[in-house]
């Protein structure tokens, strides 16, 4: 069954600097056979993060811009209105507004602020390793 998924960005990076451990095995999994969800303001965080020059010595200018490129033709879209408040730190607000926009079933992330929420009614919130579980990966 093909789910839903929001992946925060630092799982992001993780899997593209690494293709070994969780976030690389959850990101190919979520990519072969599930459908990843972005509104602008989360792809413009990966963006921006992902080309920071710290990361110029492990990955290429190249491989990121093919990265962005694929995972920009591969998601499902949805607009949101970043107005709510879910979590202590509100530059995170845009990753749950995303998922209960698009009706996802799992936002998956290693930042704790995610991971100490009260449970969303329609939303589970999961660590990489976690997800890789559900997802049967």
């Amino acid at each position: 069954m093909s789910l839903k998924l929001v992946i925060d960005t630092n799982i992001f990076i993780s899997a593209a600097l690494s293709s070994k451990g969780a976030p690389a095995e959850l990101v190919q999994e979520a990519l072969a056979h599930h459908r990843l969800v972005f509104s602008q303001p989360t792809f413009d965080e990966m963006r921006t993060r992902l080309f920071r020059p710290k990361f110029d010595r492990y990955i290429s200018l190249e491989l990121r811009e093919r990265l962005l490129h694929d995972l920009n033709a591969s998601a499902v879209w949805v607009d949101i209105d970043e107005s709510a408040v879910y979590c202590r730190d509100r530059d995170d607000d845009k990753f749950i507004e995303t998922a209960l926009k698009a009706q996802a079933q799992y936002l998956v992330s290693g930042d704790n602020d995610f991971l100490e929420l009260v449970s969303l009614p329609t939303l589970q919130i999961i660590s990489a390793k976690q997800a890789i579980s559900v997802l049967g990966a």
